[in-house]
């Protein structure tokens, strides 16, 4: 059961990763950096060509230095000039290279080692999830016995409830039958006693009129 809830939200979220990458490449743009857009020490990246060559100043008439590799992630240390910017590329050098050339965008290959490292998070993630989940079918177990005993106590305290309350009922009864026992009983007494008294009383009279 833990199984089939972790896995679909495993794979819902590399789902959801792969759906924002895609987003994220149709909203940015892969054209070169504008001067508009352009600040000190920028980071930018060579688009997604076999190579370019990198020269001594802003322009094809500058000595070429050497090539930058397609998709290699530089810094963006000048202004434009003459269709032309200046960089540090990953040997740290300063060249020139040319302005279309540089994207705001990762290339192909820096997303597919982004991706490949997000693949392997979300692989030790789910390799983590499922390492746990006999602990968690364990406990998921534990939790499911305590939950019957406790439903097992509270119908047995449910019963020792109503057995009092009916006790309790029973009592309450005979108590008022004693009452009313007693109470008639004082009556009759009184009763009982007037009907002397009055005898008695009369035939004093009597026996006091004959003197």
């Amino acid at each position: 059961m833990l199984k089939r809830i972790i896995l679909p939200s495993v794979f819902t979220l590399m789902s959801h990763f792969s759906a924002a990458q895609d987003t994220e490449q149709l909203q940015l743009a892969t054209a070169p950096v504008t001067a508009d857009e352009q600040t000190t020490d920028d980071l930018g990246f060579i688009v997604d060509n076999l190579f370019i060559y990198a020269h001594s100043g802003p322009g094809k008439n500058y000595r070429i230095l050497g090539s930058i590799d397609a998709g290699t992630q530089i810094r963006i240390i000048a202004q434009p000039q003459n269709g032309y910017i200046q960089i540090i590329d990953d040997k740290e050098r300063e060249v020139w290279v040319e302005e279309k050339f540089i994207s705001t965008q990762a290339g192909l290959k820096q997303q597919l080692t982004a991706a490949n490292e997000m693949l392997v998070t979300l692989q030790n993630e789910l390799d983590n999830t499922l390492g746990q989940l006999p602990q968690l079918q364990q406990s998921n177990d534990d939790l499911q016995g305590e939950n019957t005993l406790l439903q097992n106590s509270i119908a047995d305290l449910q019963s020792q409830l109503a057995t009092q309350r009916e006790e309790s009922d029973v009592k309450k009864q005979e108590e008022q039958h004693k009452l009313l026992a007693y109470g008639g009983g004082i009556a009759f007494a009184g009763l009982f006693l007037g009907i002397i008294l009055t005898i008695f009383l009369s035939r004093r009279k009597r026996y006091d009129g004959w003197a």
